[in-house]
């Protein structure tokens, strides 16, 4: 598949640690890839410095909902605290299209300890906010956003893929393969209540082993070459 036919790919926050990385490793496979922020003039500073790293034009930076709009697949990488006004901004962009969320709810300090969301999941809490006409996705809270800028480096972590949307989660597994990384469809998207939950296990271990980026694998299970 050329870069003329893969879809396009926007990533909300995509400033943070774990979204700037994100759109690096997706605009090295390929994909053109826009990053948004509440601030559009860093984004397009953080634009900048990935395409240093990058080697060429690949990423360019806006608003939030410039890149909503611009974008096949939305990922959304903005902080628990932040989840609920950035998609009221960006709302009406994301109808129709796959929304990835990497949301955790995480709640400072206690980040090593485990934050069930009222009502379940951060991400069933966003699909019934916005809606059937979005195709809600969770995944990608378990890898670290440590190397992810380090693009002679594999992640050694696999992914889970949560979704009420069989082929939506389809098509987030191969965006996880692109990236080198196994990924698997977990089921449903009440099931990424696991995911959320093992993001606080990963990182109470991250602290006690003195390691930066733990991650999981999985067995019994075939694996993959990822593309």
């Amino acid at each position: 598949m050329n870069a003329n036919t893969l879809p396009t790919v926007g990533l909300l926050g995509g400033t943070g640690k774990e979204g700037s990385g994100l759109a690096l490793r997706w605009a090295h496979a390929g994909y053109r890839v826009t990053i948004g922020s509440r601030h559009p003039d860093k984004a397009a500073d953080v634009a900048k410095e990935l395409n240093a790293l990058l080697g060429r034009e690949g990423i360019i930076g806006g608003s939030n909902r410039q890149a909503a709009e611009a974008s096949d697949i939305v990922v959304l990488t903005v902080p628990y605290s932040a989840q609920a006004a950035t998609l009221e901004e960006v709302r009406e962009a994301l109808q129709g299209k796959i929304l990835i969320d990497v949301t955790v709810p995480l709640v400072p300090p206690k980040v090593g300890q485990a934050q069930v969301p009222e009502g379940g999941s951060a991400v069933a809490a966003m699909q019934r906010l916005l809606g059937s006409s979005v195709r809600v996705v969770s995944a990608f809270q378990n890898v670290s956003a440590h190397y992810l800028k380090d693009l002679s480096l594999s992640i050694d972590c696999d992914v889970l893929v949560c979704s009420d949307d069989r082929a939506a989660a389809e098509t987030v597994v191969g965006l996880a393969q692109a990236l080198g990384l196994q990924a698997y469809d977990a089921g449903v998207l009440a099931n990424s209540i696991v995911s959320e939950m093992l993001t606080s296990v990963l990182i109470s271990i991250n602290k006690r082993y003195k390691v930066p980026s733990s991650g999981i694998r999985l067995t019994g299970v075939g694996r993959t070459d990822p593309a």
